[in-house]
């Protein structure tokens, strides 16, 4: 049996097995998912990838972890969509310092038809740019999901968040099986689909083992799987509770949930997102060993901080990493 064969990805995961993961002692499992990292990627490659919030605020949802969400008062001001110009340029500075991939990120609860147009020229003028493109808009239609593939986009980001047992303590305006009507509807267009979660928003080991299980069992896995460590918000229900209790996800458990995406998963880019800015250079370090292949960079995802480029730069020289695909001048030269 070749080393690829040996790590073959299963769609029969089972929530059991899943949990036995977790349990397993740390030590095993990091190196485990170190072994089905290397079966599949060159663990010395990071990809990059830069989001922007191209239209902010005011949404319908309630997730209870958004600063975006109109139901809480967190002092975010909500912004209309962004000009096609004005995100080209955000994409093009994003390119020529090193990411790879330009994300675009609309608070809305679902995309109108109306602002369709308006993003098909975003997105075909970044794919223009040589780089990959994503979104994130909500909810899609089957024939909004089409639109954007015919635009040019390459991915769809849509995050389950959570399992799907603690999900109605995060958010009630929008169900489970919407999000995976979503993402069937993007899969069926032809786009890569980019799912994960959020951990650190008082959910057990169960609920993250259980938003593994469902990724795991789609009828494809993710393309790329972030792990987002909750960003607490003061004003938004989750976050002040996090604020107020003191409690954040032990850095140990949070490196445990990478390893086992990373093993039930095995070939999707598996992502450190929100969170990143309050993790010592060793915690993520012991993400990359575990399985993490990917970063958003550039300062600031959405509407809460990321370290700076410079300080990405000098981590990748000291742990030996490079970009994906090839290294760009300007982000090397940033380490010096």
């Amino acid at each position: 049996m070749s080393k690829i064969n040996a790590f073959e990805p299963r769609h029969d995961w089972t929530l059991v097995e899943v949990e036995a993961l977790f349990d397993l002692p740390f030590m095993d499992l990091v190196h485990r998912a170190a072994n089905v990292h290397r079966a599949w990627f060159d663990p010395s490659e990071i990809q990059l990838s830069q989001l922007l919030s191209v239209k902010t605020g005011g949404c319908a949802e309630n997730c209870g972890y958004c600063s975006q969400s109109a139901h809480f008062k967190t002092g975010l001001k909500a912004e209309k969509l962004m000009d096609a110009d004005d995100v080209v340029a955000k994409a093009r500075a994003a390119r020529d310092g090193g990411a790879q991939r330009f994300c675009m990120g609309a608070a809305w609860r679902e995309l109108k038809d109306r602002d369709l147009p308006k993003l098909a020229t975003m997105i075909a003028e970044v794919k223009a740019l040589g780089m990959e493109t994503c979104a994130t808009l909500g909810m899609l239609t089957a024939d909004q999901a089409k639109a954007l593939k015919a635009a040019g986009l390459d991915y769809y980001n849509h995050n389950l968040d959570t399992g799907p047992d603690y999900y109605k303590d995060v958010v009630t305006t929008r169900t489970y099986q919407e999000r995976l009507d979503t993402l069937s509807h993007v899969r069926d267009a032809g786009m890569s689909t980019c799912c994960g979660g959020i951990v650190g928003m008082g959910e057990t080991r169960r609920d993250r083992a259980g938003l593994l299980h469902q990724l795991a069992t789609l009828p494809a896995h993710p393309d790329s799987l972030p792990i987002n460590g909750l960003v607490p918000v003061s004003g938004t229900p989750l976050g002040d509770k996090v604020l107020a209790e003191g409690k954040a996800i032990d850095s140990i458990e949070f490196i445990r949930t990478i390893a086992v995406a990373r093993i039930v998963c095995p070939k999707s880019m598996v992502r450190l997102s929100a969170g990143r800015e309050g993790m010592s250079r060793e915690l993520q370090a012991l993400c990359f060993m575990a399985g993490a292949n990917s970063i958003f960079v550039g300062g600031k995802l959405l509407t809460t901080p990321l370290p700076d480029m410079d300080e990405d730069s000098r981590l990748f020289q000291d742990l030996d990493l490079k970009p994906m695909g090839s290294v760009r001048a300007e982000f090397v030269a940033a380490a010096e």
